[in-house]
């Protein structure tokens, strides 16, 4: 038996540093031993099969992370969540997904669960009408006027809000389109 997991890879291909391209990744993955491999954008997305008993997400992960620190000589943080997680991700959702644009709705994705007294802490009342919901091993985040210019975006960033934790945020465009590519077939 197989399943399907989608890849995460955190902070590779931008400004020009940590070039990961997607053709020599899915070379890896299948060196690897997996199968089905695709790739989704530039930005280190990608989706497998892999054998029930490869010992889950973490297993599947730290696999990668060591394939590619061998093949590009840089270690990259990676996230694997299978398809029914991200289905369940893409369900919880505690914003209106089908009325906001893609940029407009992000899910950040943790390696585990966030500090609750380090999230309480945020001024949430200073970033309206931005906000953030927190779900399983996720920070959903609704940014009307887009992540980059986001205020709530700059304080998630700060290194100890999530701290010993791996987090990387793809918008909710990119997450539909995993939840597709991980269906079971």
């Amino acid at each position: 038996m197989t399943a399907r997991y989608a890849v995460l890879l955190r902070g590779i291909n931008v400004g020009g540093a940590r070039k990961v391209p997607m053709a020599r990744l899915r070379e890896v993955l299948a060196d690897l031993g997996y199968d089905d491999v695709v790739t989704y954008l530039q930005s280190g997305n990608a989706v497998l099969s892999a054998p029930t008993d490869a010992g889950g997400e973490e297993a599947v992960a730290a696999r990668i992370e060591a394939g590619i620190e061998k093949a590009f000589g840089f270690r990259v943080e990676t996230l694997v969540r299978d398809g029914a997680h991200l289905r369940a991700v893409a369900d919880a959702c505690p914003f209106p997904a089908a009325e906001l644009q893609g940029k407009q709705l992000h899910v950040t994705f943790l390696s585990g669960a966030p500090d609750a007294e380090r999230l309480a802490a945020v001024d949430t009342a200073a970033l309206l009408p931005e906000e953030f919901r927190t779900g399983d091993r996720v920070l959903y985040l609704y940014t009307p006027d887009g992540l980059g210019r986001s205020r709530l975006a700059q304080v998630l960033a700060r290194p100890s809000l999530f701290q010993g934790l791996v987090a990387t945020t793809r918008n909710w465009n990119t997450v539909a389109k995993l939840v597709e590519m991980t269906r079971e077939r």
